[in-house]
């Protein structure tokens, strides 16, 4: 049994073929997906899809990337649905950021509005959260230290980067980490070395399909089955049974998100 915690089966890269990537997760023993929301224009396209599988879920939330269509009445709206079982993803980015110092600020600022905003939804609404973190680490760290009392809900950090200082909120609150296809890269040593200094009971299984497809199928687009690889991967590093990664890893998703009962 695994759960994908992080697909974006909203892309349009599986409009012609959703249901076959499905029935091949599934025969592989996938037990449940979680869409994330990025685009808030996606998100009906997210709960509709959700509402047509028992074993699929949605989240709501704005990217960073995404910032400019934030609209808190509209996320909040879609988080009355049932099937909607988180806030995010949601965090800060600053892989991009302009060259100008001031427009370098203001992007920040911008960001950590709509970062900000999302987290007292989560807090509202008692919903955990879906943390998109990137090359943000210290700002991410300083926000969601102060947040963590009030998070009681828990937030997992989707696509965990190895930062150490990230690793430090376990200490503050509810956190879990999110381990996908970038675990079997070549390059991942930092993620590969770290991973045993995570408590077991806060690891989530996803991919970020169709982005950062694991080896051996590198390259290719992303799809949930390839989770398999991913267990596989931390298994091998944690010595353990890919049984025991499989069910720990589904039952952790299960706690966090209260659903796939």
């Amino acid at each position: 049994m695994i759960i994908d915690t992080h697909c974006h089966l909203d892309s349009k890269v599986y409009d012609f073929d959703l249901e076959q990537i499905l029935s091949e997760a599934r025969n592989l023993g996938l037990k449940g997906f979680i869409i994330p929301g990025a685009d808030i224009n996606d998100l009906p396209k997210a709960a509709k899809i959700a509402h047509e599988k028992n074993d699929i879920f949605f989240a709501v939330g704005v990217h960073p990337y995404d910032k400019e269509n934030f609209d808190i009445e509209t996320l909040k709206e879609f988080a009355k649905d049932e099937k909607c079982v988180a806030i995010g993803e949601c965090g800060l980015d600053y892989y991009r950021l302009p060259k100008d110092e001031e427009e370098k600020l203001r992007e920040k600022a911008d960001q950590k509005r709509v970062f900000l905003a999302q987290l007292d939804l989560a807090v509202e609404l008692k919903k955990p959260v879906i943390l998109h973190i990137r090359e943000a680490n210290e700002d991410s760290f300083n926000i969601l230290k102060e947040y963590a009392p009030k998070l009681e809900a828990g937030a997992v950090l989707h696509c965990y980067n190895a930062s150490p200082l990230l690793l430090e909120l376990c200490k503050f609150g509810n956190f879990y980490f999110g381990i996908g296809g970038v675990l079997t890269f070549k390059n991942a040593k930092n993620l590969v070395e770290i991973l045993p200094k995570i408590p077991f009971d806060r690891v989530l299984i996803e991919t970020d399909a169709p982005y950062l497809t694991p080896e051996p199928n590198r390259g290719k687009r992303n799809e949930p089955a390839f989770t398999t690889f991913v267990a596989k991967k931390i298994a091998e590093i944690l010595n353990l049974e890919f049984e025991v990664v499989c069910k720990t890893t589904s039952d952790n998703a299960k706690r966090l998100f209260k659903c796939f009962a």
